[in-house]
C-alpha cells in the first residue's frame, strides 16, 4: 500500500497564520495511466512495477523493429518500380541503381512486393499502437489494483433455505466482504 504523508500548508481569507494539517496522499491510478499515455513505462514505474518496463520496451521494440524493415523495403521497390517504369518509357538511367535482389523481377512482382511492403509497415504502425495501449491499459489496472486489501478476513458459507412462498428449498452460497475502509 503506498501512503505518503507530507505536511500540507493552508492559508487563511486574511493570511496572517498559516495552518499546518498531516494529509495523507493514496496511490492514484489516473497518474499511472496519464503517465504511461505519455512515457511508455512511466506508469509501471509510477506503480512500482519495475519489472515491467523492460516488457513493454520488448514488446513496442517488435513492431518499430518490422517497421524500420518494412519501410526499408518499401522504399528500395518503390524506387525499383519507378526505374522499371521510366525503362519502360525509354530512360534507362535509374535501373543500374535498383537493389541487386530486385534487378531480376518484373515490373509487376516489384509492384507486387511494394504493395505488400507498404501495407505490412502500416500494420506495424498499428501494432505499435495497439501495443502502447495495452501498455496504458495495464498501469490503469495496476494502479487501481495497487491499494486492493487482500487478507484472510474474506469468508464463503453455505447455508440451506427455504422459501416459503413458493413452497422449494435449496441451497445459497453467501460471501460476505468486509471493507478495510468500514467504520
Amino acid at each position: 500500500m503506498l501512503i505518503l504523508l507530507f505536511q500540507q500548508t493552508a492559508w487563511s481569507q486574511d493570511s496572517s497564520y498559516i495552518k499546518r494539517t498531516d494529509t495523507l496522499l493514496h496511490h492514484i491510478p489516473r497518474r499511472a495511466t496519464r503517465r504511461s499515455a505519455m512515457i511508455p513505462g512511466w506508469g509501471q514505474a509510477y506503480n512500482k512495477q519495475y519489472w515491467k518496463i523492460p516488457l513493454v520496451y520488448g514488446v513496442l521494440a517488435i513492431p518499430a523493429s518490422t517497421y524500420i524493415y518494412n519501410n526499408d523495403w518499401y522504399q528500395k521497390t518503390k524506387f525499383a518500380y519507378e526505374a522499371r517504369f521510366k525503362e519502360s518509357n525509354g530512360d534507362a538511367s535509374d535501373v543500374t541503381k535498383i537493389d541487386p535482389k530486385l534487378v531480376n523481377l518484373s515490373i509487376g512482382s516489384i509492384q507486387s512486393y511494394r504493395n505488400i511492403f507498404r501495407r505490412d509497415r502500416d500494420y506495424s504502425i498499428l501494432y505499435f499502437l495497439l501495443a502502447w495501449g495495452v501498455n496504458v491499459v495495464d498501469a490503469t489496472v495496476s494502479g487501481h489494483l495497487k491499494e486492493f486489501d487482500i487478507n484472510n478476513n474474506l469468508s464463503m458459507r453455505f447455508a440451506p433455505y427455504v422459501q416459503p412462498s413458493q413452497q422449494q428449498s435449496g441451497v445459497s452460497l453467501q460471501l460476505n466482504f468486509k471493507s478495510s475502509h468500514a467504520k
